[in-house]
């Protein structure tokens, strides 16, 4: 028999999670279902408008850490630069970080002018950014639409009342946008339109081919992010959200049975674990899934399902800009 791999050295993996709702977790998003005085130590990593936004849990802080100084961390989430700077994840700051699910690179906290033109370059083959937003917006009606956004010139997305949205418009909408190249997902509050060459797992290859990691982990609970499970070698999702509600299985997904904020808890403790792990004897990846229309059909009640992203809970004018 061939005998295992031998774990990579320190260093040699890469570690790129979703923020929201995978490793930070809004009041509303907590999930706090045991007696009070068994609920975990929460330590503030986000604030907005001078109110606490974002939580993790101290002993997820303490598993980051750790986690950070073994291997390369890469944030990658669907918040633009600006939104992610207002984030002080504990542990060393990462050199890496994928923003605007994929439009920015952010190198020691600076975009990648060469990644932007990159993506720029990807974006001609997709209809333009107006148009769809165009379409957006005439199909939309005041009653449900809470507020519009377009992030750094990217993709656009809309703030809506999920008890009000019609239950169709989604699909409506999916069915206009993939034949002009546009992905459309249901996420919580907010309908995002993204162009489908604009991905997580794309900026991670690319972040995998600087730094020269020989594997790559991935976690995230949203459909923005089932691209970078895919690409991974070793990826998790929590129980909650909407990769949880469309039931998405990998043979190298692990599917925790842990919702809220003791999900981010079990990703890193996964995670850590599975860095004293052999490898597999397939190849390493190193190119990005392309990804085509989403959508979060499966969510069986859209009224109740929490917000995903930096969205707290409350009025819609305390939903952050970006």
């Amino acid at each position: 028999m061939k005998p295992a791999t031998p774990p990579p050295a320190t260093g040699s993996t890469l570690v790129a999670s979703d923020l929201d709702r995978t490793l930070i977790y809004s009041a509303a998003a907590l999930e706090l279902t045991m007696p009070d005085a068994r609920a975990p130590r929460l330590l503030c990593v986000e604030t907005y408008e001078s109110r606490p936004l974002s939580f993790m849990t101290e002993d997820a802080a303490r598993l980051l850490t750790g986690l950070a100084g073994r291997t390369v961390f890469v944030p990658a989430t669907t918040r633009t630069p600006e939104q992610y700077r207002r984030v002080r994840l504990p542990g060393p700051r990462p050199r890496f970080a994928v923003c605007a699910n994929g439009g920015h690179l952010l190198v020691d906290g600076v975009s990648d002018p060469a990644w932007r033109e990159r993506v720029r370059e990807r974006l001609t083959a997709c209809a333009p950014l107006d148009l769809v937003r165009a379409h957006m917006l005439r199909q939309a009606r005041p009653e449900w639409l809470l507020k519009e956004r377009v992030a750094d010139g990217l993709f656009a997305y809309l703030v809506v009342d999920r008890a009000l949205l019609p239950g169709s418009w989604v699909r409506e909408l999916a069915d206009w946008a993939g034949p002009r190249g546009w992905s459309v997902s249901l996420q919580g509050r907010k309908v995002y339109a993204v162009p489908n060459p604009l991905t997580k797992s794309a900026a991670v290859a690319e972040v995998v081919r600087r730094a020269g990691t020989a594997r790559t982990f991935a976690a995230g609970d949203s459909l923005l992010d089932a691209d970078l499970l895919r690409f991974a070698d070793t990826a998790w999702r929590p129980a909650h959200g909407e990769l949880a509600d469309s039931g998405l299985r990998l043979p190298h997904l692990r599917v925790l049975p842990d919702r809220g904020v003791l999900a981010g808890e079990a990703v890193l403790r996964g995670m850590g674990s599975a860095l004293a792990e052999p490898t597999g004897t397939a190849p390493v990846t190193t190119e990005p899934v392309t990804t085509g229309t989403v959508t979060a059909e499966a969510v069986t009640d859209p009224v109740t399902t929490e917000p995903s992203g930096p969205e707290p809970s409350g009025a819609p004018a305390v939903v952050p800009e970006g």
